[in-house]
C-alpha cells in the first residue's frame, strides 16, 4: 500500500513533529486543524469564527490530498467547552450538509483555543 505525507501552505502548519495528512491507499487521514492561520497566528473570537477557520484548514489539506470534505467518512471534533456542542451542530451542517460522515466529540483541554477537529477520508482510486 502506498503511503504519501500532505503538506500545504494553503492551511496552518502543524504545530509539532507531524503531518498535515497521510494518504494511505483509498484513504486520507487529517491530522486535527485548529483555528489557527497560515502565519500560526490564532483566530480569536467567537467560537463561530473558530470553528470556521479550523474546517477551512482542514478542507485545505483535504483539497492538497485530491479529496475534499465530502469525502469524510469519519469526523472527530474536540471542545473546550461542550457549551458549544449546539454551534458545532450547526457549522456542521454548513460544512457536510447530505450524507454527514459518522463523528465524536469529544470534551478536550485544549491549549488557548476552542475547537480542533480531525477527520478520515475516504477517496478510491
Amino acid at each position: 500500500m502506498a503511503r504519501r505525507v500532505i503538506s500545504t501552505s494553503g492551511a496552518a502548519p502543524p504545530g509539532g513533529p507531524y503531518s498535515q495528512g497521510v494518504v494511505a491507499g483509498d484513504f486520507v487521514y487529517l491530522s486535527g486543524a485548529t483555528p489557527h492561520r497560515r502565519d500560526r497566528s490564532l483566530v480569536e473570537g467567537p467560537f463561530a469564527d473558530q470553528a470556521r477557520t479550523t474546517f477551512d484548514n482542514l478542507a485545505a489539506v483535504a483539497e492538497a490530498a485530491g479529496a475534499s470534505l465530502a469525502d469524510a467518512v469519519r469526523v472527530g471534533v474536540y471542545l473546550r467547552d461542550l457549551q458549544d456542542f449546539a454551534a458545532m451542530n450547526e457549522l456542521f451542517a454548513e460544512y457536510f450538509p447530505s450524507e454527514p460522515p459518522a463523528r465524536t466529540t469529544l470534551q478536550a483541554d485544549l491549549p488557548g483555543f476552542a475547537v480542533e477537529v480531525d477527520a478520515v477520508l475516504y477517496r478510491p482510486s
